[in-house]
């Protein structure tokens, strides 16, 4: 039991340490753990670690994806979902293809089906993509993509994987296989959904932040269990109930419980994060002796890895140059509606009531709800039209999404899942563990300086970044000065010799009626900018920016007891 706490302790200190060093050498944490945990494998003295891979697919992975989902901005995600839907459930389906072809050649006796199960088990990309890449000034719609990616195609290829495990001891069939696929969306959507709401509404009442925090480390459990347990994908389930909480708990839940989740899930995702890349290094010296017992040596193993990231590169390069002029297109499409969408904007209650029942209603005159909806529904669409011009997907997007795309902890993960009568095993798990590490070491230690490279300058984001604020500061002025002309008790202004003056009695009276009064302000500030992330009317990470900004104002007020300074 002590040495389990002393390698925990340790554990958590080279975590840390990466994090703080890492950065200073050029290098991202994740890179480095990798290396200590490869480094302390080949240590004599150090016991071989072998973990159980349930704990990373069933223990590890739901609760990161849905801390991820939290905080990914959903109009980025609705914005994207095209080319995500692509990347995470095409790409894979490809990708696994045309390794299973590669490794069914490669490796003699293997099969198809067992190729293609490996080939699903190198297919899906990791989330340390993205913490890389949000080190540099890369657009923001890559940094969307890329986040939506990793958060869906780790189910899209558990499915695959297990359908192809099946494959190999039964006859396939591929209706079977798609209906079995989108059997296990469907039914992980809907618990999800249900998980998410009801995640909200108990939430909701509980006062405690600390409680309530505890509460949400429930959550991804709670929807992927009983996803699992129905032979759903329990991912997808946890991700759909984290974009629900990300979505309605700025509106439901108060600040300090907002904060609260914040920095305690930042911490568990940075601990889980860490000790699954350290144990990816420190089970290689494992798979290696079970490499060398069963065949002749690395060196072929090796090859056959590297081939395999190289084909990975090459197919998911062949999908992305099409799908990213797929996205131009339909941009322009779009851009060619703008003047239309302007026209119904701006236009009166009558001309949007005809409009509406001309493309809507048919014969039903519009209800005042329905113009509501209708106007909801073109500032949005003019939003995502400025969304796409304003970011629009080049060769430089292109070559960030295509070199990003590396392999980590699932595929290490997902190969140790293997049957233990899978041919060649102790290969499999060698060449899936071998992609990944050529993966983080080739394309993580090359994508920070290629992307500072090709980048365009971080001040041009900074400049926007700026502008983005003052449009803004726009809204919570408008919203203020709404709020205080409907106060039936305007704020009574005082010098600093009244407020000294003053008796302390009337003092504490009117300390809390400016409160109250500051307080309202904030409530109809925050109302004014959800709305317009709803619409999608301005940059989601700006504007999440500033939604932390009014949290911590009012978290200061509530604690001061008086007015915001």
């Amino acid at each position: 039991m002590t040495e389990l706490l002393v390698a925990g302790i340790v554990a958590l200190l080279v975590i840390a340490g990466a994090a703080v060093f890492g950065p200073r050498i050029g290098v991202a944490a994740p890179l480095v753990l990798v290396t200590v945990g490869i480094v302390a494998s080949l240590v004599p003295w150090i016991p071989t670690v072998e973990v159980d891979p349930e704990w990373i697919l069933a223990g590890v992975l739901p609760p990161l994806l849905y801390s991820s989902a939290v905080s990914m901005p959903t109009m980025n995600f609705r914005r994207e979902f095209g080319a995500i839907s692509g990347l995470s459930v095409v790409l894979v389906v490809a990708s696994s293809l045309v390794l299973g072809l590669f490794f069914a050649w490669v490796v003699p006796d293997l099969g198809l089906a067992w190729g293609i199960a490996l080939g699903a088990i190198v297919s899906p990309t990791d989330a340390v993509a993205t913490s890389i890449v949000k080190q540099t000034s890369v657009s923001r719609r890559v940094v969307a993509i890329l986040d939506g990616e990793s958060l869906l195609n780790d189910a899209t290829a558990l499915v695959l994987l297990r359908t192809a495990i099946v494959a190999a001891g039964a006859t396939f069939s591929f209706w079977g296989a798609v209906g079995d696929f989108a059997f296990a969306v469907a039914v992980a959507v809907a618990i999800g959904l249900v998980v998410g709401w009801l995640n909200l509404v108990v939430r909701a009442r509980v006062a405690n932040p600390t409680v309530n925090t505890a509460l949400s480390f429930a959550v991804p459990f709670v929807a992927s269990i009983p996803a699992e347990h129905l032979h759903a994908s329990g991912l997808v389930a946890a991700v759909v109930a984290g974009l629900v909480t990300g979505i309605r708990a700025p509106r439901v839940l108060p600040p300090n419980h907002r904060l609260s989740d914040a920095q305690n899930w930042g911490t568990v995702e940075f601990v889980l994060e860490g000790a699954v890349f350290l144990v990816m290094g420190l089970e290689l010296a494992s798979i290696i002796g079970d490499v060398q017992h069963d065949h002749a040596g690395v060196g072929p193993a090796l090859l056959i890895a590297l081939g395999a990231l190289v084909l990975t590169v090459l197919v998911r390069a062949a999908y992305v140059v099409p799908l990213l002029f797929g996205l131009t297109r339909s941009a322009e499409r779009q851009a060619r509606m703008q003047d239309r969408l302007q026209d119904y904007r701006n236009a009166d209650r009558e001309t949007a009531s005809a409009a509406l029942q001309e493309h809507r209603l048919g014969n039903r005159t519009p209800s005042e709800r329905d113009l509501e909806r209708f106007g909801g529904r073109v500032r949005q669409m003019l939003a995502d039209i400025q969304y796409f011009r304003a970011a629009p997907l080049g060769w430089r997007e292109g070559t960030t999404v295509v070199w990003a795309g590396m392999r980590g902890a699932v595929t290490v993960a997902a190969a140790q899942t293997l049957p233990q009568d899978t041919p060649e095993r102790s290969l499999l798990v060698f060449v899936a563990f071998a992609v990944a590490g050529f993966s983080l070491l080739l394309q993580g230690g090359t994508i920070g300086p290629l992307l500072r490279r090709i980048s365009p300058p971080a001040a041009d984001r900074a400049r926007a970044d700026v502008e983005e604020r003052g449009r803004l500061l726009v809204v919570m002025r408008a919203a203020a000065e709404s709020t205080q002309a409907d106060d039936p008790t305007p704020s009574t202004q005082r010098t600093r010799e009244e407020l000294e003056a003053a008796d302390p009695a009337e003092l504490r009276a009117w300390l809390g009626q400016e409160k109250v009064r500051r307080l309202r302000v904030l409530e109809s500030q925050r109302a004014a900018l959800l709305d317009a992330r709803d619409d999608g009317t301005f940059d989601a990470e700006v504007l999440e920016s500033v939604l932390r900004n009014l949290d911590a104002e009012q978290i200061a007020l509530e604690l001061r007891g008086g007015p915001a300074a």
